[in-house]
């Protein structure tokens, strides 16, 4: 699935089970919710932590909620993900194609 398709899968879902958008406040207030989801199971998983009885290592169901609302946030807003990401790419190639490479914290 592209990311473009992902967009049209989300619209198509809300417009037949949705019943309509939340509004997009809601909606920033839902991801941020999501997130803090995935940083507890990161916190489990790979932190210091432990998992409480009762409670999985989803990681990829809370990335999958994650996306889920940045896809709709996108559609909202009209922003294509795409080409968003493609542009994105483009500006940390050009900006740091060698700032990593010289980062001695990164090297082994």
């Amino acid at each position: 699935m592209t990311i473009k398709e992902a967009q049209e899968a989300v619209d198509r879902w809300i417009k037949e089970y949705g019943v309509r958008y939340f509004s997009e406040l809601t909606n920033m207030a839902v991801l941020t919710e999501e997130v803090g989801e995935l940083a507890r199971v990161m916190a489990r998983k790979y932190g210091d932590q432990s998992f409480k009885e009762g409670e999985k290592d989803n990681l990829g169901e809370e990335m999958a909620d994650i996306l889920w609302v940045l896809l709709c946030l996108a559609n909202q807003t009209g922003v294509d993900l795409t080409t968003e990401l493609q542009k994105s790419i483009e500006k940390k190639t050009q900006r740091d194609s060698l700032r990593h490479i010289h980062n001695e914290k990164l090297k082994a």
